[in-house]
């Protein structure tokens, strides 16, 4: 009767330090896994960034031959992840010129270039830059973008007093804040809502709640810019006026 008993006493004893050491090695495997994942997640994105930010300068290169001395670099990629990039919409750049010498400063004109994607525009070879549409702009036509975009999306229509208050603020969800107060509120719409005004030959601005919605009439594609998007892209260009 004790050797039975003594047995199975060991074999709780050891059970547990056994399937224990399984268990930490399968963790362990699952983390490696999972950090491999990771890593190769933003060595993918820094890939894309590298490939987008060298397609943007040879279409700089190709379509804009006054920009002879010019920084270019993305807004988009910081802080994304690799499943989330098939949704953007939009990838925008920001350029600006300056005078070529020994370490030069980033001081002369600043623009936007947008790069508006089509469904399928990532693939399993990376960008498919076919599915690409650009557009660039510097801050007087974002003036005006803004400009014809709050016009239509809130009460407000003076023009003069929108280009004001748009200097001195920003966009934000609800409308236009100076500091911390809202002083341009926008409508309030259900999601299923849309109000639009036909802004060029090129594209219509479409007010949804929460976005800014551009319609692209050559691919008749609509592609939709986030608040924070719109900020960023504000502040860059009008950072030495605030």
């Amino acid at each position: 009767m004790k050797k039975p008993l003594l047995f199975t006493i060991i074999c709780f004893m050891v059970l547990p330090t056994k399937l224990k050491a399984q268990n930490d090695g399968a963790v362990a495997a699952g983390i490696a896994g999972g950090l491999l994942a990771i890593g190769a997640g933003i060595a993918a994105i820094k890939q894309m960034e590298e490939q987008a930010e060298l397609k943007a300068t040879q279409y700089i290169l190709a379509n804009h031959p006054e920009l002879s001395s010019f920084s270019l670099k993305t807004l988009d990629f910081d802080g994304k992840k690799l499943k989330d990039m098939s949704a953007v919409s939009v990838i925008s750049y920001k350029i600006q010129e300056f005078t070529p010498e020994d370490k030069p400063e980033l001081n002369g004109k600043k623009q936007v270039l947008f790069a508006f994607t089509s469904q399928g525009w990532i693939n399993q070879n990376g960008i498919d830059f076919d599915k690409i549409t650009w557009y660039l702009i510097d801050k007087e036509e974002w003036m005006h973008m803004m400009v014809a975009y709050v016009k239509v999306s809130s009460s407000e229509k003076d023009e003069s007093t929108l280009e004001s208050t748009l200097k001195e603020g920003r966009v934000v969800n609800k409308g236009v804040k100076v500091k911390s107060k809202l002083v341009i509120p926008f409508f309030k719409l259900h999601g299923d809502m849309y109000v639009v005004t036909d802004y060029s030959e090129d594209m219509k601005l479409v007010y949804n709640e929460r976005s800014l919605g551009i319609f692209l009439k050559a691919t008749k594609d609509l592609v939709q810019m986030g608040r924070g998007d719109l900020i960023r892209i504000h502040e860059f260009l009008f950072a030495d006026e605030g």
